[in-house]
């Protein structure tokens, strides 16, 4: 009887599996609409997946929160990221009928919780939504939220985590257009810790230890980093900052292994914007590069070639399920036990389920400006450079005495 049981979920599961499109197929037709500027319609393709509930809720709904900030919908998506981080924090339970479900079938049965990397990103990105409202205490408590997760991740879970130098250099930046210069020391010194190459850390580092006013510490990093010069405007009260922060191209997308259609692997997606020139009242002669601090595409294929050895033990563990629950129905009936073993091996594949709407990498250019009114604009650069056609749209922009403007844009091209 139970043989049948399995026999029959089998087969039921691989008419209903094979007939599904994969979550890669569900979201194709949003990404393009992104990648054409239509972040409008992106969103109308996402929200029905987004809000019916089951095992993939939490990536419709990174999904759709991520399309709802492209489109500058930033209240409505801060609060579908709300929404996701709750279900991600829920306690990671899978019941047994489950875990033997996905062992017998696919990967794709149970729910999806999220990697550790896209947990911290939901805060990260959350954050931007809360700085282009102009509300600096919401972004803190996104940080807060974030430095609270990396803690555990490394010291209370002692996973091998790596840290991420784009969510410190954030919160570094909040603390500082909030006056918080001490915490802001803190965050740039732990950003530097962790991306040491990151050259504008060398003037951030020196910058806001002037202004925790740790004199002993100003001393050292200006020995360690003898090309940076201190700047008057760091004492003039009326400058302030614009930041634009880039969300420039695509992660790597989820495809079948070639040599091991199960597993995933992850593949690059071509983005020809590398980075981007932020200008200020059309002065392209003052325009300043922005520069990369955090790779999604190289944190996301790492992760994933980490976990391989548990994703082939588990897949391992299901082949010999199938092998025993096949040969269990075979002892009654032997093409019935084939026609199973059949079935279950052919729904098992990769599960390609990721938070695909990532941005490659994530990148910070800044320009210190005297307080006033300006128009910004940013335009999208290759490798070498040169611009690719590819702009966001030209906004006014107020710069406060001693305080920060937050843009942000995302390049798609």
């Amino acid at each position: 009887m139970r043989g049948l049981k399995a026999a029959t979920l089998a087969a039921v599961t691989f008419s209903t599996l094979t007939s599904c499109a994969t979550y890669q197929n569900k979201v194709a037709s949003a990404r393009e609409s992104m990648r054409q500027g239509q972040a409008t319609q992106a969103a109308k393709d996402l929200e029905p997946l987004a809000k019916e509930e089951g095992n993939d809720q939490l990536i419709y709904l990174l999904d759709y929160a991520t399309v709802l900030q492209q489109a500058g919908r930033y209240k409505e998506s801060a609060s579908v990221f709300s929404r996701a981080e709750k279900m991600a924090d829920i306690q990671d339970y899978h019941s047994i009928s489950k875990v033997t479900t996905a062992a017998l079938l696919s990967e794709e049965m149970i729910q999806y919780k999220g990697d550790d990397y896209e947990k911290v990103l939901i805060n990260a990105v959350n954050a931007i939504n809360f700085l282009e409202m102009g509300d600096l205490d919401g972004a803190n408590v996104e940080v807060r939220r974030l430095n609270g997760k990396l803690y555990k991740f490394k010291y209370e879970a002692k996973k091998d985590y790596q840290q991420n130098p784009y969510a410190f250099y954030l919160s570094a930046m909040i603390y500082e257009a909030g006056a918080k210069w001490d915490d802001a020391y803190i965050s740039f010194k732990q950003a530097y810790e962790v991306a040491p190459n990151y050259l504008p850390l060398h003037e951030d580092l020196v910058r806001s230890a002037i202004r925790a006013q740790r004199n002993e510490d100003v001393d050292k990093w200006l020995k360690k980093f003898p090309e940076v010069k201190v700047s008057p405007e760091w004492r003039d009260k009326s400058y302030g900052e614009a930041v634009l922060v880039l969300m420039q191209g695509w992660g790597p997308r989820k495809h079948p292994r070639p040599e091991a259609p199960r597993f995933p692997h992850l593949v690059p997606v071509h983005s020809e914007v590398q980075g981007a020139r932020l200008v200020i009242n059309g002065n392209t002669s003052g325009a300043v590069h922005s520069e990369s601090i955090f790779s999604v595409q190289e944190v996301a294929i790492k992760t994933l070639n980490d976990d391989y050895a548990r994703l082939v033990a588990s897949r391992v563990g299901g082949v010999v399920a199938k092998a025993v629950v096949a040969d269990q129905i075979a002892q009654k009936n032997k093409l019935l036990g084939q026609l199973a073993y059949l079935a279950m091996n052919a729904v098992d594949r990769a599960d390609l389920r990721q938070w695909s709407t990532l941005p490659q990498t994530f990148q910070f250019a800044r320009i210190p400006l005297k307080a006033g009114k300006y128009q910004i604009n940013a335009m999208g650069i290759n490798s070498q450079g040169y611009p690719t056609g590819e702009q966001m749209s030209e906004r006014e922009i107020e710069i406060k005495p001693g305080r920060k403007t937050f843009i942000s844009w995302r390049t798609v091209r």
